[in-house]
């Protein structure tokens, strides 16, 4: 590369993205590849009226830990609206497997938070939007699918001045076809400290995890596959 060329690359403009980050594991380590890939990311929550908030204080810890450049909260009453273990404490969060969609999932939880990105990302002018879905080591959730995915695209395209003005937002899920051990190894080798980030869906308000919902059960066993130390802060020993 000549010095010209290389002068042009380092004065070249970051691009800034939109990155969605819940405070779990997932979505701090797409934040890190963001950075990686040199984005100057605008990282976003979602208060939505979870039970478990204390992913809130674990997304604040992930956004300025992997060098975001803002972290915002957004609020949206899906509470309001029940439906799920996650919003409804009169509902139970499952601690043994169970079969078909489980009761954790949240009805149209992933489009409204890409919906709030894609408008955040028209205004800062960001072409490029991150969310941690995976349709490998997940739940079941509809909204995790690569044809979910497509379908916001296609509608991020058609919805939007920036799409029509032929400035398409680009929807980038990274770890959509990755396991959970891959998701842990490439996070720990962009520097994702795991101990920062909340997965359980019953976490206390110090962010200490159950060990016995579906989530603690993927992430457990992702670290295992690993053979990387699970850093989980329990309330007490996880079971078997």
């Amino acid at each position: 590369m000549s010095q010209s060329t290389a002068d042009e690359v380092s004065s070249a403009p970051a691009r800034p993205a939109v990155v969605l980050v819940s405070g779990g594991l997932d979505s701090a380590t797409v934040l890190a590849i963001a950075r990686s890939q040199g984005f100057v990311c605008h990282a976003l929550s979602v208060d939505y009226g979870q039970r478990h908030s204390a992913e809130l204080d674990a997304a604040k810890r992930v956004a300025l830990a992997l060098g975001a450049r803002e972290h915002r909260v957004m609020r949206v009453d899906l509470a309001g609206i029940g439906g799920s273990a996650l919003t409804d404490r009169t509902i139970a969060v499952p601690e043994q497997p169970t079969t078909g969609i489980p009761v954790t999932y949240v009805p149209a939880r992933n489009t409204m938070m890409l919906a709030l990105a894609l408008a955040w990302a028209e205004v800062l002018d960001a072409q490029d939007i991150f969310i941690g879905v995976n349709a490998v080591d997940y739940s079941g959730y509809p909204d995790c699918r690569p044809q979910f995915i497509a379908a916001f695209q296609q509608l991020a395209t058609l919805a939007t001045r920036a799409g029509v003005e032929g400035r398409p937002c680009r929807i980038h899920a990274p770890l959509i076809s990755w396991s959970k051990a891959q998701i842990i190894r490439e996070g720990l080798r962009l520097g994702v400290d795991y101990g920062m980030t909340v997965s359980c869906y019953q976490a206390d308000e110090q962010g200490r995890a159950c060990g016995r919902c579906d989530s603690c059960r993927l992430r457990r066993a992702g670290f295992e596959a690993a053979g990387a130390p699970d850093p989980t802060r329990y309330q007490s020993p996880p079971g078997p």
